[in-house]
């Protein structure tokens, strides 16, 4: 009986960190009009288990978002959530969290809403040991349009030419074969060059 090899399939889960929040409500008023906001008062390290708790993934695609986050001034930790109950008694409920500023702006409608608060030096130094594991991402260049390339080359090729027979006709046209006795030159090519444009002007 041969030897069975078992080989695991599953691809490795990306790096996680979960983290609790703590968040703060902030009454005000405007003239008649009461409204309330919600801010990052603290943030926890926990456990995937523990009430509240939200898992902080990195992905490989995101790099560049990364990067763009910790090279700002303040690098910031992007929370998603809902707003729940009415303008004077409502509450934040989170949902998500991400270190892509792109990703957090599309969840910014009508019903969500995005906080964010700074991120701690110990994520800043986990983020930059998986970029650093990874590599940068470097964003590829927009190509041109399809034959834009070999129409400018041929406009080149083109006007090379016809600067070139330009100059051959200008030689032409300046050469002098001999002067005859009474001061008038002879066998010059000044008539010839002159037809010789018009009717490759005429060809054109």
């Amino acid at each position: 009986m041969g030897v069975v090899t078992v080989q695991d399939t599953t691809k490795p889960l990306p790096p996680q960190r979960w983290l609790q929040l703590e968040l703060k409500a902030i009454d005000s008023q405007v003239g008649r009009w009461q409204s309330r906001r919600f801010e990052i008062a603290a943030l926890h390290p926990a456990e995937p288990e523990a009430t509240g708790a939200l898992p902080l993934t990195l992905f490989r695609d995101e790099r560049g978002d990364y990067r763009f986050n910790l090279s700002s001034g303040s690098p910031r930790l992007f929370i998603t959530g809902t707003v729940t109950g009415s303008r004077v008694d409502s509450g934040f409920v989170a949902d998500g969290l991400t270190l892509s500023q792109t990703v957090a702006a599309a969840y910014m409608d009508g019903e969500r809403q995005v906080l964010s608060c700074p991120l701690p030096e110990a994520l800043q130094a986990w983020v930059e040991a998986f970029i650093g594991r990874h590599g940068e991402l470097l964003e590829a260049r927009r190509k041109g349009k399809k034959g834009k390339g070999r129409a400018q080359d041929q406009l080149g090729l083109d006007t090379a030419v016809a600067t070139s027979r330009d100059a051959v006709d200008q030689a032409n046209c300046g050469a002098v074969k001999a002067t005859g006795p009474d001061g008038r030159e002879r066998g010059s090519d000044s008539g010839t060059c002159a037809g010789t444009k018009a009717g490759n002007n005429a060809h054109e």
